[in-house]
């Protein structure tokens, strides 16, 4: 292709409507073949959403169950200085 060629000129010479070009160049001044330049795979904004979604209900889960067995340690930790429990725990602790 030369500099001053017509759209239309382009379009006939690889046999696509002229409006094509439009879009595609519309598409990539927004920023949207960012990833088919980069051979990344394309999602749907909605699958993304759902996605982060997911990610921020598993990371308050994961906070929540951290802060539960926190707060259970602590309790072992108080009841066998009060000598409430007499056995050893089943589960090894984290200091091995």
């Amino acid at each position: 292709m030369e500099p001053g060629m017509t759209v239309s000129h382009v379009a006939r010479l690889h046999g696509i409507q002229p409006s094509l070009l439009f879009k595609w160049k519309k598409q990539y001044l927004e920023g949207s073949l960012t990833a088919v330049a980069a051979g990344e795979d394309v999602v749907p904004a909605s699958e993304l959403a759902a996605a982060i979604k997911q990610i921020n209900q598993l990371q308050r889960l994961l906070g929540k169950k951290t802060m539960e067995v926190e707060i259970l340690k602590e309790a072992v930790e108080y009841a066998q200085s009060r000598k409430w429990i007499a056995h050893v725990p089943l589960l090894p602790s984290d200091k091995e």
